[in-house]
């Protein structure tokens, strides 16, 4: 499976069924997380065979047999939300390649605080459920291109793809608080400005960094510089 297919491929689950990862898996998972904390700054975890996180009182939205799950930490700043979707989803990817199912969940868990750690200064931003699910899920409805971009009859075929891509990139209830504008200077040169909108729910600067995330993978290497 191509990252591209994964994209395609993957919906949330909530849903999951007891079924112990591979170590090879688990391993590839971590090698992962370990590259996505030294590029990103962060100190997300993966927490494997506890299901204390996704059940009680706290763990609502119709979670249900949580073993496994990320958690999405990080020193506080400005642009930690964001940088924990772009590089978290690219962690969501990679276990959809793995043949695991995921959902980000912001609020439908609770903290165990001797399944992993936050160092001082840190926070928990969210956290993934991973495993099989008993689902492969289903297709969200999404918005149309000109929704959240400035797309039109004469875009380049680079940027509708990028805009295809961020389209299926999850987002808190499905809100898509996000925009794309193509920017072409005097010499030609294209750049992107990415901006997420305003919603009563929150979680536009996690929507945010995930759908960049996604717009890059569609859009391809070199086309483009975010401005």
């Amino acid at each position: 499976m191509t990252i591209q297919e994964a994209i395609e491929a993957r919906h949330s689950v909530r849903k999951y069924i007891h079924k112990e990862i591979p170590q090879e898996t688990i391993e590839a998972l971590q090698s992962k997380i370990d590259e996505c904390n030294r590029l990103g700054d962060l100190h997300i975890q993966l927490v494997t065979n506890e299901t204390k996180a996704f059940s009680g009182l706290m763990a609502y939205g119709q979670f249900y047999g949580v073993e496994n799950y990320l958690v999405m930490v990080g020193v506080k700043s400005p642009d930690l939300d964001e940088r924990v979707g772009y590089y978290g989803e690219q962690l969501v990817l990679l276990a959809q390649q793995l043949g695991l199912n995921t959902c980000w969940a912001g609020l439908s868990y609770r903290k165990v605080d001797d399944a992993y750690s936050v160092r001082k200064g840190e926070k928990i931003v969210c956290m993934i459920a991973l495993g099989y699910g008993e689902t492969q899920g289903n297709p969200h409805k999404i918005k149309t291109e000109q929704e959240v971009s400035n797309i039109s009859d004469t875009t380049p075929a680079w940027f509708r793809e990028g805009v295809k891509s961020a389209l299926l990139a999850p987002t808190a209830i499905n809100q898509q608080k996000f925009h794309f504008e193509l920017i072409t200077d005097a010499d030609g040169r294209h750049k992107v400005r990415a901006e997420r909108r305003f919603s009563m729910m929150g979680y536009t600067h996690i929507d945010l960094g995930i759908a960049k995330l996604h717009f890059e993978i569609g859009a391809g290497d070199g086309n483009f510089e975010w401005e």
